[in-house]
């Protein structure tokens, strides 16, 4: 592409993300804050995948989903993960009605446009894979029928980082599934002030659509054709393979296993939306670096020697992200 078709595409660009600043604004009606948290539910929309969240609990991680779905005038469904959850309690199941003699479907929660699976560690093997093939297959099995499920179809999940009793690993499968993970922190001290000052105001109902989820979602084919250089891809190429084959020992000793290709994919996707928001028709290597840890942390496996030096993802992320040369 040459450099005139990237600044026409910088332009239209420009003219398309405005919708972005306006969910920002909407949002910033009940929310203090969290604009990082915001902007990341976004890119995972536009991009049709899901997202983790990481949090402590109290930090309004629940309000910022039902924002969202509110400002893009979505259906908006949560669901408590229990130790005692069943697969039907998410998918639903075939109810017997003695007066028609005959068996009818009654849908569970996972039939919505935007499902907040809460605490999502506390459920089940067998609830946990029902949610992996609404997530990868945008359907879901009740009986003998497959169902499609709503378009658009997004999971947004939270887990707990410090209360692990009672809780079931998410197996490495599904967390590949999801396209990023995100690290909720608290808010500062000023935007904590801010929120006692404006709690009696904070109300979702004061929030209106901005943009329906559609609108939305066919801004994705702009996103698609910002322009990356080939040196970027293969600086992606070559992050993802130091996460498999890493050339440092002490980085060797850190990881037992990589990221698959999706999370190069997602890596490009990722970057390209945050090009997007920036009002830009191209990519540049602080848009990979910027989004590199929210795509990646999820999808490394750390040894136990990273867990006895006291290395999280995040530690390990960066120490990829040094490794590689930038183009």
């Amino acid at each position: 592409m040459d450099y005139a078709a990237i600044e026409k595409l910088t332009e239209r660009v420009k003219q398309e993300n405005a919708f972005i600043g306006r969910i920002k604004a909407e949002i910033s009606k009940v929310i203090i804050g969290q604009e990082s948290l915001i902007e990341k539910i976004i890119i995972t929309f536009i991009s049709g995948g899901h997202i983790l969240l990481e949090g402590l609990p109290g930090l309004a991680k629940t309000l910022a989903v039902r924002s969202f779905a509110r400002t893009i005038g979505t259906d908006f469904s949560r669901i408590q993960f229990t130790p005692d959850l069943l697969p039907a309690d998410l998918i639903g199941t075939r109810i017997y009605n003695p007066k028609e003699l005959d068996f009818f479907t009654k849908k569970g929660p996972i039939f919505t446009n935007l499902l907040l699976a809460d605490e999502i560690n506390r459920a089940p093997a067998k609830v946990q894979s029902a949610l992996l093939q609404a997530m990868e297959e945008k359907q879901v099995t009740i009986g003998d029928e497959t169902h499609i499920l709503n378009e658009p179809f997004m999971v947004l999940a939270t887990e707990n980082p410090i209360e692990q009793e009672g809780t079931y690993p998410l197996p490495e499968a599904q967390l590949d599934r999801f396209f990023m993970k995100v690290l909720v922190d608290y808010p500062g001290r000023d935007e904590e002030r801010q929120i006692l000052m404006r709690f009696s105001d904070i109300k979702v109902d004061n929030i209106s659509t901005v943009m329906p989820a559609g609108e939305i979602l066919s801004r994705a084919a702009i996103v698609d054709s910002i322009f990356i250089d080939g040196t970027l891809i293969d600086y992606i190429v070559s992050i993802t393979a130091m996460t498999r084959k890493p050339d440092r020992k002490e980085l060797r000793k850190y990881l037992d296993f990589g990221a698959s290709p999706r999370a190069s994919i997602a890596l490009m996707r990722a970057s390209k939306c945050v090009a997007f928001i920036k009002g830009r028709g191209f990519v540049t290597p602080d848009d990979i670096k910027e989004i590199g840890a929210d795509v990646l942390r999820h999808r490394l496996m750390l040894s136990y020697e990273a867990e006895a030096d006291g290395k999280s993802a995040d530690d390990v992320v960066k120490m990829i992200f040094d490794s590689v040369e930038v183009p």
